[in-house]
């Protein structure tokens, strides 16, 4: 008997087994293509030119683009103070708070500090977004093209993206028709994003409010992406959908990550504009609840916040949009001369879409295909729009910095290179 239960004793618990250790539906859904492309792409450039790299939005990796002195400085006295190196409310302080609501505010809507959340980037104000509202088994509508995030977050929680159309032919207006015919009772959010990440555009008032009207009929509340908001410089205004709506309940998300050109600092936020209590009192306790999960966003960051939303000067604004503006027109006028490709022009933001015309080329497959070919042979990067699920469109970035006119002649004469190889 003791024999017995000694061998069992050695088989069931004493005896070491192979580890099993299974993988979380969250991480096994989670995909986020853009980063995937940007970390994992490796295609060996031509070493007898200098590689000009076209592909995330992010304002500093060229070092052409600091931010102001007048957001360092409110950052380092920050920090000296010696008053923020502990935590502050996970949804963050009043003082913060409350300076992204005078920034918000507008002549139609007024918001006060209990509208706004604070979080960790733009990006993590989305993802508090969703987790808020939509849950398993549900979808939200997206654009397409659009910012990948949303289709990562939604894989990660079991939530279906549908994807509506925008028209090139149109600034990237979207198709109002298409997205109302999306709609269903299992449809808890449209998302618009304006100005756009990554076609560059900017809506009309008019069009936003075609957004709203549907918004309206079918009961489904709005989250308008603007963390590129007032990063404009073609003939459109800016109109921030928070300051259009009536009836519709909209959470605006955005952040200071690029106008302000500092995306690493990580600081973003939810804006509540809700006319009619439609989200009530439990939506916001929600969004509150949701930020306990990181404890809020950096203590640092938030105390610099109020001066660096109110002391930037005009000047710093104005030098950062006409770089975009006369790098897009110099690659939408260049572009526009080859039959082959059809540049959408930008009017903000900082990408450029250009539409590959693949039945007019020869040995050129695709819109990766095609990438791959510029980074090999003319060391000339850009992002393939399938990650941006917009298959034979291609982004470049509108913030680059040129050394010299010859260097920026290179970067568009590329193109010409290699489609004349491939005719």
């Amino acid at each position: 008997m003791f024999f017995l239960v000694y061998v069992v004793c050695r088989m069931s618990t004493c005896e070491p087994r192979d580890w099993d250790i299974p993988v979380s539906y969250t991480a096994q859904n989670t995909f986020n293509p853009i980063r995937n492309v940007v970390e994992t792409m490796h295609i060996e450039e031509n070493p007898q030119l200098e590689v000009i790299r076209l592909t995330v939005g992010d304002p500093t990796v060229f070092g052409n683009l600091p931010p102001s002195e007048e957001c360092v400085r409110a950052l380092c006295d920050a920090i000296k103070s010696g008053k923020n190196n502990g935590y502050k409310p996970a949804y963050g302080c009043k003082e913060a708070r409350n300076a992204v609501a005078k920034y918000s505010s507008t002549p139609e809507y007024i918001v006060d500090a209990e509208d706004v959340v604070l979080a960790s980037g733009c990006s993590g104000a989305i993802e508090i977004a969703l987790s808020a509202l939509v849950d398993r088994g549900y979808n939200i509508l997206i654009p397409r093209p659009g910012f990948s995030l949303y289709k990562c977050i939604c894989g990660s929680r079991g939530i279906e993206a549908r994807s509506y159309k925008l028209f090139p032919e149109n600034g990237w207006e979207a198709d109002l028709d298409g997205m109302a015919s999306l709609i269903d009772e299992r449809t808890k959010l449209i998302v618009v994003v304006n100005p756009s990440n990554p076609c560059g555009s900017v809506y009309k008032r008019e069009h936003l409010e075609e957004i709203l009207n549907i918004a309206e009929k079918y009961r489904v509340p709005v989250l308008c992406d603007e963390v590129y908001a007032h990063v404009t410089f073609g003939k459109e205004p800016f109109h921030s959908m928070g300051s259009l709506t009536k009836n519709v309940p909209v959470l605006v998300v955005g952040g200071i990550a690029k106008r302000f050109l500092v995306p690493g600092w990580r600081i973003g936020w939810i804006v509540i504009h809700d006319r009619n209590n439609s989200f009530g009192f439990k939506i916001r306790q929600a969004l509150r609840r949701l930020c306990q999960v990181i404890v809020g966003p950096c203590s640092v960051i938030q105390a610099a916040l109020p001066t660096i939303l109110s002391d930037c000067p005009t000047q710093f604004f104005e030098k950062t949009l006409n770089l975009m503006k006369k790098t897009s027109n110099i690659f939408y006028e260049s572009l526009s001369l080859l039959s082959e490709l059809y540049p959408v022009r930008s009017q903000g933001a900082m990408y450029m879409l250009i539409g590959i015309k693949v039945d007019r080329l020869h040995n050129v497959k695709d819109d990766v295909d095609f990438t791959q070919k510029l980074m090999a042979e003319q060391s000339v990067l850009f992002c393939q729009q399938r990650v941006f699920n917009a298959p034979t469109f291609f982004a470049l970035s509108s913030h680059v910095p040129w050394k010299s006119r010859e260097s920026l002649a290179r970067g568009s004469r590329s193109f010409v290179v290699i489609i004349e190889r491939t005719l």
